[in-house]
């Protein structure tokens, strides 16, 4: 749901009942404030964080952040404003007009209707630069998503914020003389915790193999994984080459198989009566069409049909590796991204540039710290050298990585095309239905779906898959959504939305130290604490209850 601009902007209304605004998902409640919530009202006892619902339904009252407050209440009733005889003050200082297709950074502002707005900091940073439609400030279908209304007041004078969100006040207790634990017992937690069957389809989507193994891949050796097999198949180097004959000479075969061995899931075996050679022709051709429109050439004179054209760029353009200052913004150490992925550095101290590099096009440090992880069990490798993701088999490794890997509430790409997602009826109801259309929505929905009428971008896709789909023998079902035009985003409600993440669990365990949990929980926005790694729920665990004592196992 997204808020009327009309109730952020509380000078233009008078209100004649409770003061409370509707309650927002996916947004974070300091204590004391009041929402609106099914017409209650209802207020923050403490800091309550995104996905936490007045609504949600728990055994005790202190396991939720929001206590009741009356009957009947409703958001505030705005008065028209001539009403009111109340007019926002006019803007004095000269800033931009938001144009579309025009690039914006963390912190901008930009002029639109009248008003004020400032693009987020963070992840969504490259939503502001998005189609106009989703993100025209104040307009847009998402626009809430990109960027926040201000005003000059608050530009010229903006609020003293804590280092850190508010915590709920707990009773402190001295280091080393909290909750006595073994680790075995924190293990059982974790286990118990993820043992949802969807979260553990996901785990074993992401398991990879050795890099040992992975750089003893060569083409047609019997000693290659089985999954490098199934693809040599029907992809031979002659193919490779027919397909992609103006690819960047970094783009081997020998990475494309590299690739593809690093993860087993990819064109592996199904053990419940899926047909394993189908699904992998679809999602090579899936991912074919993709690469090309993310790094193709894109001309229509060429010597070979645009569908043959990917794989040419394998840095983002204009871009080369002694560049600085671009892709870093969630490099500041003050900032949890940039705490958690702490980019690398130049000689003279300034950050490298996370730019897009490889068939994926991976861009900015919180991609390339978890990719990282993933390939090497330490975010420092990528991190240091992101220049490893254009010129050695990780050019490749990243589209696989990216394929594989959920972003909830969206599922993985592969899931997508393997059955193992299955939608919901809030899903069909969005129009999020199993096809290639559902794939680009994965990709690049913010943009390029959710309009009236297709845009190039999408078009490009549908073509080429079409084209990589007719070569390779996957034949494309007439009930296939192929486009995502009308396609609404993923939401909280579909059945993508797996919780992936640790957040620290706030209730309250009258037999622990101060009532402490000493636990985490599964949350679907993104933390520090990934639930796709072993040992992440003992980190979470530790890093919110410091004084916990754990007994390592013997």
């Amino acid at each position: 749901m997204k808020r009327n601009i009309i109730s952020i902007f509380l000078g233009l209304v008078t209100f004649t009942t409770f003061s409370a605004e509707r309650y927002e998902p996916s947004s974070n409640y300091p204590a004391g404030s009041r929402v609106s919530y099914n017409s209650d009202i209802y207020e923050a006892k403490w800091w309550a964080n995104p996905g936490q619902s007045p609504g949600d339904q728990v055994d005790n009252e202190w396991d939720s952040p929001w206590q009741f407050i009356s009957h009947g209440g409703d958001v505030p009733e705005e008065k028209p404003e001539d009403e009111v005889g109340i007019n926002p003050p006019p803007i004095e200082g000269d800033y931009p007009e938001y144009r579309e297709g025009s690039e914006y950074e963390g912190g901008d502002i930009v002029i639109n209707l009248g008003e004020l707005f400032r693009c987020r900091e963070g992840v969504t940073v490259p939503w502001c630069s998005g189609a106009a439609w989703a993100y025209e400030p104040g307009v847009g279908t998402a626009w809430f998503d990109a960027w926040v209304p201000t005003t000059e007041d608050e530009i010229n004078n903006p609020p003293e914020e804590p280092d850190n969100p508010e915590e709920p006040e707990e009773p402190e207790t001295p280091p080393g003389e909290g909750l006595v634990v073994t680790q075995e017992e924190l293990d059982l937690q974790e286990a118990s915790l993820t043992s949802d069957p969807l979260l553990q389809k996901v785990k074993v989507s992401i398991q990879t193999l050795d890099n040992e193994i992975v750089e003893a891949v060569v083409p047609l050796s019997d000693s290659n994984p089985d999954n490098v097999k199934r693809v040599e198949s029907f992809i031979t180097a002659d193919e490779w080459e027919h397909l992609f004959p103006k690819r960047s000479p970094e783009y081997t075969y020998r990475h494309f198989l590299q690739a593809i061995a690093k993860y087993p899931a990819f064109c592996g075996n199904y053990d419940d009566g899926r047909d394993a050679d189908e699904i992998c022709r679809k999602s090579i051709s899936t991912m074919f069409a993709h690469f090309t429109q993310e790094t193709g050439g894109h001309t229509a004179h060429w010597d070979v049909p645009e569908w043959r054209q990917g794989l040419v760029h394998v840095r983002e353009m204009g871009w080369d590796e002694d560049m600085r200052g671009g892709y870093n913004g969630e490099c500041n150490p003050d900032v949890w991204q940039g705490q958690t992925w702490p980019c690398g550095t130049f000689d003279n101290g300034e950050y490298k540039s996370y730019f897009g590099r490889g068939a994926k096009q991976l861009s900015y440090n919180y991609n390339y710290g978890p990719f990282s992880e993933a390939m090497f069990g330490t975010v420092r490798t990528l991190l240091d050298s992101p220049e490893m993701v254009a010129d050695t088999w990780l050019n490749l490794a990243s589209a696989i990585w990216f394929f594989v890997t959920p972003q909830p509430p969206k599922p993985s790409m592969l899931h997508a095309i393997d059955g193992t997602w299955i939608p919901n009826d809030r899903d069909t109801e969005n129009g999020l239905l199993p096809g290639l259309g559902v794939t680009t929505n994965i990709i690049n929905g913010g943009v390029e779906c959710g309009g009236s009428e297709e845009i190039a971008q999408s078009l490009n896709r549908i073509d080429y898959y079409t084209h990589f789909s007719e070569h390779l023998t996957s034949p494309i079902s007439d009930d296939e959504v192929l486009g995502c035009k009308g396609m609404k985003q993923f939401d909280a409600e579909g059945a993508g939305a797996t919780p992936i993440y640790w957040e620290k669990n706030w209730g309250w365990v009258e037999d622990n130290p101060g009532g402490k949990s000493y636990s985490c929980q599964l949350v679907n926005y993104q933390t520090p604490y990934s639930a796709l790694k072993d040992g992440d729920y003992t980190n979470c665990v530790k890093h919110h209850f410091p004084d916990i004592v754990i007994i390592e196992d013997h």
